[in-house]
């Protein structure tokens, strides 16, 4: 995010950095352009010093105007976000290290403590032990998003689990 009335700021060139050493692409949200002083082009041409040339201008950085104060180009935003992503090969790997995260968690009365789990990496399966934040225990049971009993549960997959010593919050890693 590089605002349109300041510019290129030493955050932003610290990002660029990261970014490129990661190996991972850019996507430049020119944020404030509702105000009087926004200077789109001179902003670009700082991107494009950098080493960041808008698309525009025959570059492959995606250079969005937006404002977040009165929402305009949000949705072309997420729409850059997206044709990015839709170029680059995500892969999680369901034989690496599971992990994943907690999307909710209740006490059920008859069943104990259930947790909706989403793996995002490697292959979760009954009889694992897991730890979300200060919960614990063994996968008694893992069922799918419609209730049926399953086994094991791949990359991007939510199952509700029960065996946990107590409800791990919204949001927590597991």
């Amino acid at each position: 995010v590089v605002a349109a009335d300041d510019g290129v700021m030493p955050q932003t060139r610290e990002a660029y950095n990261h970014a490129t050493a990661a190996g991972v692409p850019i996507v430049v949200a020119l944020n404030k352009m509702d105000r009087q002083q926004a200077r789109p082009e001179v902003v670009k041409q700082q991107l494009a010093d950098l080493g960041m040339v808008p698309d525009e201008w025959g570059g492959s950085t995606l250079v969005v105007p937006v404002s977040a104060k009165t929402a305009m180009g949000l949705d072309d935003l997420l729409e850059a976000i997206l044709l990015v992503a839709d170029d680059m090969v995500i892969k999680a790997n369901p034989a690496g290290k599971t992990a994943g995260t907690v999307l909710e968690s209740e006490m059920d009365h008859s069943r104990g403590v259930m947790a909706t789990l989403l793996v995002q990496n490697g292959t979760l399966r009954r009889g694992d032990t897991v730890l979300a934040g200060t919960a614990y225990g063994r996968i008694k049971a893992m069922f799918d998003e419609f209730g049926k009993p399953v086994k094991e549960a791949g990359p991007s997959t939510p199952v509700q689990v029960m065996g946990l010593n107590g409800a791990p919050a919204a949001g927590t890693l597991f």
